[in-house]
Formats: C-alpha cells, structure tokens, sequence
C-alpha cells in the first residue's frame, strides 16, 4: 500500500550507513516514521533538517510496517532560523515535544496547521515566544489536557486572573489565590483576557513553566518520560538571556 502527504519534518535517525528512519507530521496521516533511503546522503542531508516541509511518498507492505519514504523539499524553514540560536532552539523543541507527544499515525490536523504557524512566527514575529507557548496550550487541548484559562474556577470572575491550578488546570483570580498563591502556577499577562502591549521575558518563563507543568505531569510522567530536553534547552536560554530581554519584547 502508499500514500503521499506533505508533512513537517521532526527528526531523523541514521540507519545503517546511508539510510534513516525519518518522523514527519503530516497533514492526513499524522505522526509518521518511514525509512529513506540516502537520508543522510549530500542530496537529501539539508531537505531532511527539523520543521523543513516535505512532499513524501511513503510506501509499505501492511500498514503496520515501518515502509518507506521518497521525500523532496517544498520549504527550508531550518537555514531560515540559522543565524538565531534562540529560534532554531524553538524550532527544535517544538518538533521534539511533537515527536514525543503525538501518538503515531494519528491524524491531528490542528497541530499540523499550529505547527505551521509556528514556524512563520519563528521566521518573522518578534514575540515567537509567546506564539511558542500558545503551541503548547494547543497540543495539551489537542492531547485532551486543555487548560481553562477563560473565568476564576473560585469565583467565576473573568477579570484580575492571576494564577493557575497545577492540580484542576483552572485559572484562579489573585484575590481567592491570595492564601495559598504559593502553591498555584504564574498565569502570565500576555495569556490573560486583556493582554498588554508589551511581552517580558519573566512573562514568557511563566508561559514554559505553566504548560511544561501539564506536558510533564499529564502527557510525559504516565508514560514514565521526562520532557525532551530540546525543550529544556530552549527554557534554559530564555533563562540565560533573561537579563539581557528584561526590558520588554513586541509581541
């Protein structure tokens, strides 16, 4: 049997010594792995780079096998991010957490088309993070996990939201969070009803924290994984440039 799709590429693993088995996210078939046969050749090592957009021909005996892929590239996104080490960070843990997260060969549309998104926010917005972590909350919600971030789960307020329950995924105003406001997570600003006109970077820390929470404790923990460290890499040089981005970043 085969079938052909377009699809973003997520990883790619040597196999042998010219093949790899390559994970694309495609548009009809979802997360999918099939070997490609010269993968890691001069021809096809720069078309096969993370968020790169394929055309794929993917060919097998039973559905259930592993088969194969005939790939060309339709769009280099990757050697668009090179000279920015913080959004090739992005790139890469979006297309980890994916990989990780997505069961196999499940169609999710909405995370193909969010992914896309993505990756124009990577390549052209200057607030990619919070499109990042808008990515996320979307994936957890696609997953099942969505987070109410809309009304207090307290007091079914809807303004002077402040926090989240790590425990119910419900937003929490600051006054019924004021007793134990320790124990609940930052609802960042720029997620809330009236988002300002300026993104900080403590904001976006707050964002990774809040749905690296939910990645971690309803998506990865049942399953015994911890999150893809591509995804802690890129927390940890938001953290590092926190300094130097304390000013404010557009959104």
């Amino acid at each position: 049997m085969n079938w052909s799709d377009e699809g973003y590429v997520l990883s790619v693993r040597r196999h042998g010594e010219a093949a790899a088995i390559v994970n694309l996210l495609t548009r009809e078939h979802g997360r999918h792995a099939g070997l490609v046969r010269g993968g890691t050749g001069r021809r096809l090592r720069g078309v096969l780079q993370p968020g790169n957009l394929v055309a794929a021909n993917w060919r097998g005996r039973l559905a259930e096998h592993l088969g194969s892929y005939t790939v060309e590239g339709l769009r280099d996104h990757a050697a668009a991010l090179l000279r920015s080490g913080d959004r090739l960070a992005g790139l890469t843990a979006a297309a980890a957490v994916c990989e990780a997260a997505l069961p196999e060969r499940e169609p999710h549309l909405a995370i193909h088309d969010a992914f896309a998104s993505l990756l124009d926010a990577l390549a052209n917005a200057p607030g990619w993070p919070a499109v990042y972590v808008r990515f996320e909350l979307g994936l957890l919600a696609e997953l099942g996990f969505g987070l109410d971030l809309s009304q207090c789960a307290a007091t079914g307020q809807r303004d002077d939201l402040g926090f989240v329950s790590p425990r119910t995924a419900r937003a929490v105003s600051r006054q019924a969070a004021a007793p134990y406001k320790e124990r609940l997570l930052p609802l960042p600003a720029f997620l809330q009803p009236n988002p300002p006109e300026k993104l900080t970077t403590g904001d976006i820390l707050d964002g990774l924290k809040l749905t690296g929470h939910f990645l971690e404790t309803a998506v990865f923990a049942p399953h015994n994984r911890p999150l893809p460290w591509p995804r802690e890499r890129l927390v940890e040089r938001i953290s590092r440039a926190e300094q130097a981005l304390s000013d404010t970043i557009a959104p």
